[in-house]
């Protein structure tokens, strides 16, 4: 069946989301997402910041839809006419969702470990405002232990569900979830229980922002001064897959290794992020591939390489110019 999102015509299979469709033509008309993730089951529908406009919902019925559709949850009719970023309603909207996201939230980039790859920094400052209408006390909690190794920020949650999806999904038993309603809920884990299974710290890969992050992590440098690269070693309980960010010869942090999307490829255990810190452990395959948006990408050598390959081949050829031009 035929789409057609911001202009672009695109065949897809029966049951594709627009969300889907959209990815499938490139991260220019795909909408952001927050909550949505594709390695998780039934992911998406609660931050709303996906949201599209349809303006013809099919070939059979041309009508458009009559509000803003989350693209994560709407399946892709035959004809259906989608806007995103070409509409002026949507981007309105999607501020406003911002606005929501941000109510709460702290905004203490310049000492939280996520700053420099976090998503709703990147959404704040493409659709957020330098001023807050809001007046009352932002909810606030103390900083939790709830592992050895993670740490909870709940000032910093934006209640996406991932990491509880991730601990139902992937580990053998989740002892952490949401409690409480409305706006007072929060993330916590069961009375006098903790994180504590070989795959826990995928939480910390999933969360979009800094609500949970490494203990071992925390504080020790800015990811834009690091460097990270894709690395492997023998593992027997995960694929031994992940990313090691260097500072020189020393092993930061490991994680899992993440697509365009900003999504896990493959899920690592803890036995890979926390036990294996030297970088003799890991068999090192080359530079990770970082966008050239991302703050990371600045010091990254793997562009700096290209572009020393590139100005060697100009040089070569004004060298060989030079030499055969006549007086």
């Amino acid at each position: 069946m035929k789409v057609t999102i911001d202009g672009i015509e695109i065949d897809v299979p029966k049951g594709t989301t627009i969300l889907q469709a959209a990815r499938m033509i490139g991260p220019e008309v795909a909408p952001p997402t927050m909550c949505y993730y594709s390695k998780l089951k039934t992911s998406g529908g609660y931050c709303r910041t996906c949201i599209v406009k349809v303006t013809q919902g099919s070939t059979a019925n041309p009508n458009p839809m009559p509000k803003p559709v989350a693209s994560c949850r709407t399946e892709v009719m035959d004809g259906m006419v989608v806007q995103n970023i070409t509409s002026p309603e949507i981007i309105e909207a999607r501020k406003g969702i911002v606005e929501f996201l941000l109510i709460n939230h702290p905004l203490d980039c310049p000492v939280c470990d996520q700053a420099g790859e976090c998503k709703l920094q990147d959404l704040g400052y493409e659709h957020g405002s330098a001023n807050t209408r809001y007046e009352f006390k932002r909810r606030e909690y103390e900083p939790i232990d709830i592992g050895d190794k993670i740490k909870l920020h709940m000032n910093r949650c934006i209640l996406c569900y991932r990491c509880v999806k991730t601990a139902e999904q992937i580990t053998d038993g989740r002892v952490h979830g949401m409690i409480h309603r409305g706006d007072a809920a929060e993330i916590s884990t069961y009375i006098e229980q903790s994180l504590s299974n070989d795959f826990s710290g995928n939480v910390i890969d999933v969360c979009p922002v800094g609500a949970l992050t490494d203990k071992t992590f925390r504080f020790k440098q800015r990811v834009w001064f690091t460097k990270p690269v894709d690395a492997h070693r023998d593992c027997k309980k995960c694929s031994g897959k992940a990313r090691v960010w260097l500072k020189g010869e020393e092993v930061l942090r490991v994680t899992a290794r993440k697509d365009q999307w900003d999504e896990v490829e493959e899920f690592i255990c803890n036995s890979c992020r926390y036990d294996h810190k030297k970088k003799s452990d890991w068999v090192i395959e080359g530079p990770s591939p970082i966008h050239r948006n991302s703050v990371i990408s600045q010091n990254h050598y793997q562009h700096l390489n290209e572009l020393k390959v590139e100005a060697m081949k100009h040089q070569k050829a004004l060298g060989f110019m030079s030499i055969n031009k006549k007086p």
